[in-house]
């Protein structure tokens, strides 16, 4: 009944996010309660070379999110979303969505997942002495000046896919600073774009004339609890066809996935960090202070309100890993026995465990992508073994569950080991942590740190979103800090794994394998 009455008067608060996988939309009450949710899967396409999703699947998408949740409130509650009282909106980071003066997109969204920016990549890099990863949005601009094409003298606006959603529902050029740190570099203590990489750019490609500088075409960048527009109208009939949906609703700052993480696990303090784990993977860690040295395989963002943050992005994760559970489900399926598929995943995480610590020598590379961090462009997924390897169920799981984090352990040696990098609490959230224990153990092995997760660790970058937006309307001059830890973390429980040696020993001897065939992958994507 007090989730029936919040939605009737208007005070609860929608997060949406766009995940790689599935869109996702959780309604919360004024306790940061989600009391709703509402989901729609979806995939990117492979166009012309290129990761993408067309615009109309966005819409339809986001609409059909929205209507699933607007039907479980019904359902569940007997009432109609008519006043919300904030709504934030999140998305997968980086990417290119160039606009022309009309607001049409110019080519399609080229997603995180493109690695075809490697010659601008490395010439920002050198230009503004800052590691420039090849997703990034300026990577993709700079490539396409690069490579000649026709559309960027008609840009307008340049923004991520969180800023075009947001942008659709109020009109609004703006983005979170999280993710317009993911765009171009931003300063820390301005929360604003690098004037002084702005102004080497504009250098840079001041006799092609365009009629733009690089400023004028990038949205504003806000740090959380600002006043990012509100609903209008138009976007209200977007969001819900229904009509039910009253505008004037206000948003915080849309932002990345990584800035929700962040949220999402209370990791927004210097000396915090968490680790996302699912399609793709990342590990945010709060910086007390600058790191010596830029390094390829360490890209500096910020957190929604601005503090540095050191992260290392794996573009493949989990993919694979579900591409093989699939493939139990279907030899299920053929003998006629009934799937859970919770209960599959569970079953066969737990049985990772009873596995050599080695893995007995199986290897997985989980590339469906390529992996900037290992110099791979393009992947193939690949599973190798030698004969006299133990080839068992249990180490064939292992294999894959020490392959969806290997490459992120390579970026965090960097940070932990070389540069000492003080971290008081590391969280993990995502997939990959879903059965209790199992994630937390492989990753606490992996990075030789323990591993929290959260009794909230499911509820994702949706619920991170929503908190922001609450924080929106319900920081009362408090920081972001401030308000996450009395408003939302105060009684939260976490569960702590730490590394086991042997595991740790185990998994090191699995890395030097791994890395030695490496070159066994790059052969399967010059040959397959």
């Amino acid at each position: 009944m007090d989730a029936r009455k919040t939605i009737a008067e208007g005070r609860a608060v929608l997060g949406i996010e766009f995940g790689s996988t599935r869109i996702k939309a959780v309604l919360t009450d004024e306790y940061h309660r989600p009391i709703a949710q509402g989901a729609h899967e979806w995939e990117n396409r492979l166009e012309g070379g290129l990761w993408t999703y067309s615009t109309e699947a966005i819409l339809a998408g986001m609409q059909d999110c929205y209507g699933r949740l607007r039907e479980a409130v019904l359902r569940d509650y007997g009432v109609e979303i008519e006043h919300l009282a904030a709504i934030g909106i999140s998305a997968m980071m980086h990417g290119y969505m160039p606009f022309d003066a009309d607001g049409r997109l110019l080519v399609p969204f080229r997603t995180w997942r493109n690695t075809n920016t490697g010659r601008a990549a490395a010439e920002l890099s050198k230009l503004f002495n800052y590691n420039i990863p090849l997703r990034w949005s300026i990577s993709h601009l700079y490539q396409a000046i690069l490579d000649g094409e026709e559309h960027v003298d008609k840009i307008d606006f340049l923004t991520t896919l969180a800023g075009y959603v947001h942008r659709l529902l109020t009109g609004r050029r703006v983005l979170g600073v999280g993710d317009a740190s993911g765009m171009l570099p931003v300063d820390p203590d301005t929360c604003t774009y690098d004037a002084a990489m702005v102004k080497a750019f504009d250098a840079l490609v001041a006799r092609k004339a365009y009629p733009w500088k690089l400023e004028d075409i990038l949205p504003e960048s806000l740090p959380a609890g600002a006043d990012a527009g509100e609903l209008t109208p138009e976007g209200a009939l977007l969001l819900d066809p229904s009509g039910h949906l009253r505008p004037g609703v206000p948003f915080c700052p849309p932002e990345g996935d990584a800035g929700t993480g962040m949220v999402a696990t209370n990791a927004v303090l210097p000396r915090t960090g968490n680790v996302s784990a699912g399609t793709s993977s990342f590990s945010m860690i709060v910086l007390e202070k600058n790191l010596s040295k830029p390094y390829e395989m360490i890209d500096m963002v910020t957190t929604p309100d601005g503090h540095l943050v050191a992260m290392v992005h794996c573009n493949n994760c989990t993919s694979d890993l579900n591409a093989w559970v699939g493939l139990f489900k279907e030899y299920q399926q053929m003998l006629g026995v009934e799937v859970d598929m919770d209960q599959l995943y569970g079953r066969l995480y737990r049985k990772a465990l009873e596995g050599d610590a080695d893995c007995g020598g199986l290897l997985s590379y989980n590339y469906f992508s390529g992996e900037p961090v290992t110099g791979l462009e393009e992947g193939r997924p690949l599973f190798v073994r030698r004969a006299s390897d133990c080839f068992n169920l249990a180490n064939f799981m292992r294999a894959h569950l020490y392959g969806s984090v290997a490459v992120l352990k390579l970026g965090n040696d960097v940070l932990l080991r070389d540069e000492h990098v003080a971290v008081d609490r590391l969280t993990g959230h995502g997939g990959l942590f879903k059965t209790a224990g199992v994630g937390q153990s492989i990753l606490a092995a992996a990075l030789d740190t323990p591993i929290s997760v959260m009794s909230t660790a499911g509820e994702g970058g949706a619920w991170g979103i929503a908190l922001l937006a609450a924080y929106r309307i319900a920081g009362a001059g408090r920081t972001l800090p401030e308000f996450l830890e009395a408003d939302v973390f105060a009684d939260q429980t976490a569960t702590e794994v730490a590394p086991d040696p042997v595991a740790v020993a185990g998994f090191n001897e699995y890395l030097k394998r791994y890395m030695a065939g490496l070159p066994v992958e790059k052969a399967a994507v010059q040959n397959i």
